[in-house]
């Protein structure tokens, strides 16, 4: 039986960067396709209006990129505002009294973790939790005990079968896409496997810096906030086993049935470095040892992966801006043709952001007399996605449909993994801006090649 539809949204943090970054072009996009068509509360502590709220909106948008006059005016009328501190219960009897009639409210928190238990205790005193959703933004703790502390406040008024985190990473069409292409081909299962692959690789990369947000970023540091979420969640899609079925529960069982059989980190699995003048950032200590940069092993102790190692690379002010996977099976044991030295080993990547496409590495014979081949890649070059993450998210949400969404298993498995090394604080390692990174990161991922197709492209 199909889940019951939202018949209210409420926003926390109405007024602030996220909201006005992301929120409120993914609600325009929901209301240009007509699939919004409940109220929308925006709830904050300024003393706005309505009105307010609407201007807010309306500029929000039109930063976008994306302004839709017919769309935006049925979004405005949608839109309701309470203004109030979410220590004050009369707040909470305010939006009560905003909600009228909806029994079945979806509550989305864009505000600091350090608010939620404040935000969700308000809720359940007034009544509104009852029959409602959770949606709650990461950063989902900051290790281990804090995540099970947060997921405890959490279930004191919300059912786990009601929470939906967010992890805007797993909106994204070519991340959903990896999902999709493991288990619809049947050529892959076969070789999907450790008598098959040699290594994987995954890599988000970012050529700019912390853009201004120096003080979030000495709070979390890059195992925070790309490794123990985005980079994680990627990895146990690649290399999940088949769910039992195609919804949610069946998926997110086997997506954190596979995180636990990663083994934790070890100090000599991570290398960790900072970009020069990180220091001088806006919010930043002088002597600043939050890392900007991560390399990391990982091992899987599974029948399937044992000894395939796993490597993911992550860092500010790079070389370059991309998100990619590359995945490079073994040699054959035997050949008939004497292959060059340099020859590749068939690879399969995926391009996942800013370039969308799918790669396939072979070899071919060269032209001419000899039985020798060369590199041939076979790619399919693949359109951007409609639907911002944010927009499907949210709509998935509303809807009920938790596919895309973590569970507190989840969530407290990935800290397993990364717990060990955050409380190690070794010297980071400086590194060039425009660079790929400490030379030290080479260690954990000798042998690598460039998974970015350059040449003699076959579509």
């Amino acid at each position: 039986m199909p889940e019951p539809h939202s018949d209210a949204l409420v926003l926390f943090g109405a007024t602030g960067d996220l909201a006005y970054k992301e929120i409120f072009p993914a609600l325009h996009a929901l209301a240009r396709r007509r699939r919004l068509n409940i109220p929308v509360i925006g709830i904050a502590k300024r003393d706005w209006t309505v009105e307010h709220l609407r201007a807010r909106a309306r500029e929000s948008i039109i930063a976008s990129g994306h302004f839709d006059p017919e769309a935006f005016a049925r979004l405005a009328g949608h839109l309701r505002y309470v203004a109030g501190d979410y220590r004050d219960d009369a707040t909470f009897t305010a939006l009560r009294h905003t909600l009228g009639e909806a029994a079945r409210p979806a509550f989305y928190l864009a505000i600091p973790p350090s608010l939620i238990g404040t935000v969700v205790s308000g809720l359940s005193r007034s009544g509104c939790a009852a029959h409602a959703r959770l949606i709650v933004e990461k950063p989902f703790g900051r290790d281990l005990v804090s995540a099970k502390s947060l997921n405890k406040t959490i279930h004191e008024s919300f059912p786990e079968s009601a929470v939906y985190r967010i992890d805007h990473f797993l909106g994204k069409e070519p991340v959903q896409n990896l999902l999709y292409f493991r288990f619809a081909n049947a050529f892959l299962e076969p070789i999907w496997n450790r008598d098959h692959i040699e290594s994987v690789e995954i890599t988000l990369a970012e050529a700019f810096g912390v853009r201004g947000r120096g003080q979030f970023y000495e709070e979390v540091g890059a195992l925070r906030d790309v490794v123990q979420n985005h980079l994680l969640q990627v990895l146990s899609l690649l290399a999940m086993d088949r769910p039992t079925a195609d919804d949610g529960p069946a998926i997110d069982a086997a997506k954190v049935s596979l995180v636990r059989a990663i083994r934790p980190l070890r100090s000599i699995d991570v290398v960790r470095g900072q970009y020069d003048g990180y220091r001088t950032e806006t919010g930043v200590a002088p002597h600043s040892q939050v890392e900007t940069f991560v390399a990391a092993r990982l091992s899987i102790e599974s029948r399937r992966w044992a000894g395939v190692p796993f490597k993911i690379r992550t860092g500010k002010c790079l070389a370059v801006t991309a998100t990619n996977v590359r995945v490079t099976l073994k040699r054959p044991t035997t050949s008939l043709f004497d292959l060059k030295a340099t020859a590749r080993r068939n690879q399969l990547c995926f391009g996942l952001s800013p370039s969308v496409f799918i790669a396939l590495t072979t070899q071919a014979k060269a032209p001419g007399e000899a039985m020798v081949g060369e590199d041939v890649h076979l790619v399919e070059h693949r359109r951007g996605d409609e639907m911002t993450p944010y927009e499907r998210l949210l709509g998935d949400a509303m809807r009920g449909d938790r596919t895309l969404f973590g569970s507190q298993a989840g969530v407290e498995a990935a800290w397993r993994v990364v717990d060990p090394v955050l409380t190690i604080d070794p010297a980071v390692i400086a590194y060039a801006r425009g660079s790929p990174g400490p030379a030290e990161a080479g260690l954990l991922a000798a042998g690598g090649v460039d998974c970015t197709v350059r040449t003699r492209v076959h579509a």
